[in-house]
């Protein structure tokens, strides 16, 4: 993501720095002519008009939310930081955008969902199957009584 970080103070970038690593990201800031040519001829071209002023860099690893999450928790709490735009999974965001992605659950989560819906029939079946045994049983069971009687 990228963010102007204008005005704010070493200890605050540092607080942003540990609360990214935390996250499985990281916050670096680097010459704007630097970021422009590395984005010549790359799909993220077009985001020439972000590298104006100072702009730093959130990069997420593992988690683009999980990053995202994190940059927009530090930029509620401090005026002087702002989120520009960003790139999440190799395509340009606007700020409003990575607004309603940070809202999404973390990738874990959206996983550990995912693998409970594709469990959840091989549970019902499992449950079915058992309570068809337990019925034959008790049936069985309440034959062989009548017949004792």
């Amino acid at each position: 993501m990228f963010t102007e970080y204008k005005g704010l103070t070493v200890a605050q970038i540092a607080d942003l720095r540990k609360s990214l690593k935390e996250a499985g990201a990281e916050y670096k800031v680097f010459k704007n002519t630097l970021v422009t040519i590395a984005a010549a001829g790359t799909p993220y071209e077009s985001a020439k008009s972000v590298f104006v002023g100072p702009t730093g860099l959130a990069f997420g690893y593992d988690d683009p939310v999980a990053a995202a999450k994190k940059v927009l928790e530090f930029a509620a709490k401090n005026d002087k930081f702002k989120v520009k735009s960003g790139v999440i999974e190799g395509k340009l965001y606007s700020t409003d955008e990575i607004k309603e992605v940070s809202k999404l659950p973390s990738k874990t989560v959206l996983l550990s969902m995912l693998a409970g819906t594709f469990q959840a029939p091989a549970t019902k079946l499992a449950g079915l199957l058992n309570a068809t045994v337990v019925q034959l049983a008790y049936a069985l069971e309440a034959v062989k009584n009548k017949k004792t009687q």
